[in-house]
């Protein structure tokens, strides 16, 4: 009998331990769960009325420096949700510093695009918007992320581009000016006239009211090749009409050439046969 109340007192005892732990505990986890789920619904909502007013100021800055508050503030949630339930915030950092340089080292690829990205942001060698020449790909500028740029190609491809690479190599940024010089070349036959097919080039361009006149456009015979006189053609116009002159070009030169006489050589081989007898 007395061990039988002994396990009966000792079961009551336990059961008044957990139902103390239980009126002690559960305001403090129901009250970190709220704070958590609040916390998480303020930190979305502000990120986005910032990323809204900062994208129609700076479209750049917007996406990689919401995603770093969004980041950092979650971390600090975390951390006041941990203490709240009674975990030692000092342990926590502490394990967080520790975990932290664990990743750092696991992930040193990720830090060197985040030290780009950072780069990319201070240094602005490109924007959102512009277009680029970088790793082997064209295209425009969408986004600035935390780790990475994203590019949109001319053929409608979504080139997603890691910030070291960008920040640490050499890139072409074609928007960097309004203007941009159109270099083309038309060759012609060493039998026709020179004065007549520069003046015909010279008019074709003249007709164009893309072309800037100042700087002048220019027309000169550039090199003598094996089988034609090749004119250099250079001209300024604005970026955004850089290929509409270049592709126009190439076919009203074919077609006035056609209509003046004037030949366009192509490489050809002539063979002479003699006869011995």
């Amino acid at each position: 009998m007395d061990d039988l109340f002994g396990s009966n007192g000792q079961a009551t005892e336990l059961m008044d331990q957990a139902a103390a732990m239980v009126m002690t505990y559960a305001p403090k986890v129901i009250l970190a769960i709220v704070t958590l789920l609040i916390g998480l619904w303020l930190i979305g909502r502000l990120v986005r009325v910032l990323e809204a007013r900062l994208t129609a100021k700076d479209p750049t800055l917007s996406k990689f420096l919401c995603g770093l508050i969004g980041v950092t503030l979650k971390i600090l949630l975390l951390i006041s949700v941990a203490s709240m339930v009674g975990i030692a915030t000092t342990s926590f950092v502490a394990i967080m510093g520790a975990a932290g340089l664990a990743v750092g080292l696991a992930l040193q690829g990720s830090l060197a695009n985040f030290a780009g990205g950072v780069l990319i942001l201070i240094f602005k060698p490109f924007k959102v918007g512009d277009v680029i020449e970088a790793q082997g790909y064209l295209g425009t500028v969408v986004e600035i992320q935390i780790l990475y740029t994203v590019l949109n190609t001319f053929d409608n491809r979504r080139i997603v581009i890691p910030n070291g690479n960008l920040s640490n190599s050499s890139l072409i940024n074609l928007s960097a000016y309004d203007t941009r010089r159109v270099d083309m070349s038309f060759g012609i036959g060493y039998g026709d006239d020179i004065g007549k097919a520069k003046a015909t080039i010279m008019r074709l361009l003249e007709q164009d009211e893309r072309v800037l006149k100042d700087p002048a456009p220019m027309v000169v015979v550039g090199n003598l090749g094996e089988s034609s006189v090749d004119f250099t053609v250079r001209v300024w116009a604005k970026a955004a009409d850089y290929w509409g002159i270049y592709f126009d070009m190439q076919e009203n030169v074919k077609k006035t050439f056609d209509a003046e006489g004037i030949s366009i050589p192509f490489p050809q081989r002539d063979v002479h046969i003699f006869k011995q007898d």
